[in-house]
């Protein structure tokens, strides 16, 4: 039975490593691929395709297969770019949390209460915003912009 066990975790280490794999190369390539498709260089390519396209229109008569053509291309192309722009956009998100946590945990009288808002739910980071809109209220009404009560989190 304690090989089988061992059997076991070496499996899973060896998936692990595989997806780790994986997923570093996707990142990798998502990374660059975000470099390469959002320059000048591929919105100018972009254009040109769609040139050709519409100049071939007449010697292909505008017909179904023709507009069948750029269609399913434009489908194809955006449903891949989705996942592309939603690894970088994650990625570049979670740099700018942590970034920003790290400025909260090493400025004296912040509230390290504000590390990870984006764990909290809808309803906790309304009631925070509500909280802050009072603060800002409170010291325009005051006149001055000093720190007033922190707001409670839940």
């Amino acid at each position: 039975m304690r090989k089988t066990q061992i059997e076991k975790l070496m499996e899973q280490e060896k998936e692990r490593d595989f997806f780790c794999v994986v997923s570093d190369a996707f990142r990798l390539f998502a990374r660059r691929s975000s470099i390469i498709l959002g320059s000048a260089w591929a919105f100018a390519g972009a254009v040109l395709v769609i040139l050709v396209w519409i100049l071939t229109g007449p010697t292909f008569h505008f017909s179904d297969t023709w507009q069948l053509i750029i269609n399913t291309a434009t489908t194809i192309v955006t449903f891949l770019m989705v996942f592309l722009i939603q690894n970088t956009q994650n990625r570049d998100a979670k740099a700018v949390h942590l970034k920003l946590d790290e400025i909260i945990r090493a400025l004296k009288g912040a509230r390290n209460e504000l590390v990870d808002l984006e764990e909290l739910s809808d309803e906790d980071l309304k009631k925070l915003e509500q909280q802050f809109q009072r603060i800002r209220k409170k010291a325009e009404h005051d006149g001055n912009h000093a720190h007033a009560e922190p707001p409670e989190l839940c």
